[in-house]
């Protein structure tokens, strides 16, 4: 882990959305720096402390919902939150930084990827994260000039925070790491010449690599859990293939043959009761791709439940749309679908925490299988 040496002193630190988390985890990293540390009030902080030096981007709104399902109220809030808030955030601190000797600016948020998978499931949350990405982007070159170091960071797992349990349904401790990573790899970054790193979009592991790091066994919330993390959220597992940057991928499996499915599909019947049915009331479309493409639902609203071919004849409260291989791995519990959906290897169209229901019947089929 990144021991504290003393570099932000008396430097002020403007960061918002730092009441929990990841920006509450950068906050104590800098305050016990001897960093000032400003959660609000621009004028304020300038007044009390002469200036700014550093400002996070850190405040965040979420809703992995697809267009349909996204009501104008919440895109305006991930919006107003995600992209107007870093833009205005920085539009006010950075007549401040220009007069720092070392300014940053630094926003969470992703690298851009403009592969359709990151936009096909969670189109409005995908614009406004990008936002935030393209602000960093678009700043840095702006006042580069200015020695205005403007960067965009991101963890490359999955950090343990209250909306990583909201989409694991609470099962996120195992294959997450602590928020200390993001608050070391933001130290480095804020330790570093404004002049010498500026417009990267850095993933929080890799930083800390650069510093000679090797040993990020600390950082799991789990350490028996270490090498079975959850790759975050934006990223592509092909890009964390070497073996210093080893994460878990529960979808990379042979491809199951249609037997395989139909094993799935006769355990999912036996196991259907009115209990099941009482604690669910939901009904869910299967579309699988692959070699075995077809289309099944599960009705989980009515009597003892049933499992079928073809489409349901009322609408689906959740429409999940994978390969066959993980749809095999999902139902036998190697693979949770919180995982797969971060990792776009799961399409959910409808309700998501009806989807994430589904987590407890699968792993009570992994021992019959």
């Amino acid at each position: 882990m990144i021991s504290n040496t003393g570099k932000l002193a008396g430097r002020t630190l403007f960061i918002t959305g730092a009441s929990r988390g990841i920006g509450k985890s950068i906050a104590l990293k800098a305050a016990k720096d001897g960093a000032n540390v400003v959660l609000a009030a621009v004028n304020e902080a300038v007044s009390k402390f002469g200036g700014i030096d550093i400002v996070v981007n850190n405040a965040s709104a979420i809703s992995l919902t697809p267009t349909l399902d996204t009501d104008m109220k919440r895109y305006d809030l991930m919006n107003n939150i995600n992209t107007r808030g870093t833009f205005l955030v920085s539009k006010a601190c950075i007549p401040f930084l220009k007069k720092s000797s070392n300014p940053h600016i630094l926003n969470l948020s992703p690298p851009l990827s403009m592969k359709p998978k990151w936009f096909q499931s969670n189109l409005a949350y995908t614009l406004s994260k990008y936002g935030m990405s393209m602000c960093a982007m678009g700043m840095a070159e702006e006042f580069k000039n200015d020695g205005i170091a403007v960067n965009a960071l991101w963890p490359k797992t999955a950090i343990h925070t209250a909306a990583i349990e909201m989409l694991t349904g609470g099962e996120g401790f195992n294959v997450s790491r602590k928020a200390d990573i993001m608050a070391d790899a933001a130290y480095v970054i804020f330790c570093k010449d404004s002049k010498s790193i500026t417009g990267r979009f850095c993933i929080d592991e890799t930083i800390l690599r650069e510093e000679g790091i090797t040993d990020f066994t600390p950082y799991a919330c789990n350490p028996e859990w270490k090498d079975k993390l959850m790759l975050d959220f934006f990223l592509d597992e092909e890009d964390f293939q070497s073996k210093s940057h080893t994460v878990f991928d529960p979808t990379k499996k042979p491809t199951q043959n249609s037997k395989d499915l139909n094993v799935i599909f006769s355990a999912i019947r036996a196991n259907l009761s009115a209990d099941l049915v009482r604690k669910t009331t939901a009904i869910y479309q299967f579309n699988i791709t692959g070699d075995n493409p077809g289309t099944w639902f599960l009705d989980l609203k009515t009597g003892n439940g049933a499992l079928e071919k073809g489409k349901p004849s009322q609408a689906a409260d959740a429409i999940l749309t994978m390969e066959a291989n993980n749809f095999f791995d999902m139902f036998s519990g190697k693979l949770k679908p919180a995982t797969a959906f971060m990792m776009g290897k799961l399409k959910i169209d409808g309700n998501l925490q009806v989807a994430m229901k589904l987590e407890k019947l699968m792993s009570s089929l992994k021992s019959k299988l």
